[in-house]
């Protein structure tokens, strides 16, 4: 009788949550008030529904504390992609046209530093205008959340430096802040700048983030854990597992699923 054996992969698993808007705001929210409104026309997106804001103020932030996919521990991922859809309509000081610096920033609002709202780390996709950004412009960003330095193109928040430049607090990393964000926002309010009251019609859609989460050894169908059902996997593909390597439950390589793999699977038990 024939042997067959279970095959699963053990790549990196990328998770992504993505709000296009045509189910609702999903958490999102941006600026209201005397200024102007934020709504969700069903049209005019990239495509279909978006997040619409005409708003006067020095600058307009849209974010995100309620949805769970957009905050919490980011180091649980090897890492993390952010992207997002951003249309300018106008986008003018005192009549005239101008530009505005547009980042994703990464807040933790618990504990914030004395006289600081929040400590942060950011990132400046960079300018927008009605002049560059007049049709759908897509901006991403790509980093490791465990690196304990600020990435390239990173800034911190939470403190200033003797130039009185934006910093993160002493002793805070870019790891430290990404345990626990509590509010992702996207925003043409940078650290250390200040603009006058400036009138906004801006457009943003097809919010996403993809956390790809590290390979876990003996994890062979790839839920994120070792458990009874790696377990089931490895005892339906016992024996010779030819050609070696094929086999995801032939953990130490040798080309035969066995005690040895047994063990290693047992050693690496999560659940």
């Amino acid at each position: 009788m024939a042997i067959h054996h279970a095959v699963f992969e053990t790549a990196a698993r990328a998770q992504t949550a993505a709000v296009t808007f045509d189910a609702g705001a999903e958490g999102w929210v941006g600026p209201s008030g005397s200024g102007g409104a934020t709504t969700i026309p069903t049209t005019g997106g990239n495509p279909g529904a978006n997040m619409r804001t005409i708003f006067n103020d020095f600058g307009i932030t849209f974010s995100n504390s309620a949805n769970a996919a957009f905050t919490g521990d980011y180091t649980t991922a090897a890492s993390v992609k952010i992207s997002i859809d951003i249309r300018v309509e106008n986008l003018s000081f005192t009549g005239t046209q101008v530009s505005r610096p547009f980042l994703v920033e990464l807040r933790d609002t618990t504990n914030p530093p004395a006289g600081y709202p929040w400590k942060s780390v950011w990132f400046l996709f960079g300018s927008v205008s009605l002049a560059n950004s007049s049709a759908w412009r897509h901006f991403s960003v790509t980093f490791d959340p465990n690196s304990t330095t600020l990435p390239a193109g990173w800034g911190g928040y939470g403190a200033e430096n003797a130039a009185g430049a934006p910093q993160l607090p002493a002793g805070v990393t870019f790891r430290d802040v990404l345990k626990g964000i509590d509010s992702m926002a996207f925003t043409t309010l940078q650290p250390g700048y200040f603009f006058g009251f400036t009138d906004h019609t801006m457009r943003i859609d097809n919010v996403s983030v993809t956390r790809v989460l590290p390979v876990i050894p003996a994890d062979l169908n790839g839920d994120g854990a070792v458990n009874a059902l790696d377990l089931a996997v490895l005892l339906s593909s016992w024996g010779a597992c030819p050609p070696k390597g094929a086999c995801a439950a032939d953990l130490d390589g040798n080309g035969v699923i066995d005690a040895r793999d047994l063990a290693a699977l047992l050693s690496n038990w999560t659940v």
